[in-house]
């Protein structure tokens, strides 16, 4: 078994991973006609699940700041003060919020890694994840009034068929269209990858 200090080490270096990770999995992407969808939802939740509230949460401090200090780990290879303040901003705000409740649901839920746990860790995930949603709309809309944005909020409600008013335009295609892969993909492989590294630690006598 490994004492405090090595375990507060370990989730340094862990968070600090999960930072890179979450870097990694935002340019894991794939487009569905004008519509980008990442992986970046799972270095969030892993975040959560793997280290806890604390160090959950600042594995996607460390992730804003390598976004604020200029290096290339947003989602397109963006990088500067200009993402943090752009028009994804609330996202990217939200991520260690999400990774925090996702980290207390964790706490409560996991005893004994039951495949109930597992789906009771894997709702709490997407519920943890709805401040993302909120703030990343809010903010989104704001930018999205008029310009490139809307035109493109536009376009990819057309590609789905679909004719809304601009607030409900704004709203599908800034959350709606990017749940169903966040929650039964993203999520539910977080979920998985937690309890394999979580059961290979445990073995090897390491608790997080």
């Amino acid at each position: 078994m490994v004492n405090t200090s090595q375990n507060s080490t370990l989730k340094l270096v862990l968070a600090a991973s999960m930072a890179v990770i979450t870097a990694i999995t935002a340019q894991l992407k794939f487009n569905l006609g004008p519509v980008p969808y990442t992986m970046q939802n799972f270095g969030i939740v892993l975040s959560g699940l793997l280290l806890g509230p604390v160090y959950g949460a600042l594995a996607q401090l460390i992730y804003l700041a390598m976004i604020a200090i200029g290096l290339p780990v947003a989602s397109g290879f963006r990088s500067g003060l200009e993402v943090l303040f752009g028009y994804t901003a609330g996202y990217l705000w939200m991520f260690p919020v999400a990774a925090f409740i996702t980290g207390l649901v964790r706490r409560a839920v996991w005893k004994k890694g039951s495949k109930a746990e597992l789906s009771i860790l894997w709702l709490g995930s997407c519920i943890a994840t709805i401040p993302v949603y909120l703030a990343g709309f809010y903010v989104f809309y704001s930018f999205a009034t008029g310009g490139v944005l809307g035109e493109w909020c536009q376009s990819v409600v057309e590609y789905f068929g679909l004719s809304l008013s601009p607030y409900w335009t704004v709203f599908f295609a800034s959350v709606a269209i990017f749940i169903p892969q966040d929650f039964f993909v993203d999520h539910v492989l977080a979920v998985l990858a937690f309890a394999y590294v979580f059961d290979l630690m445990r073995q090897k006598g390491i608790e997080i």
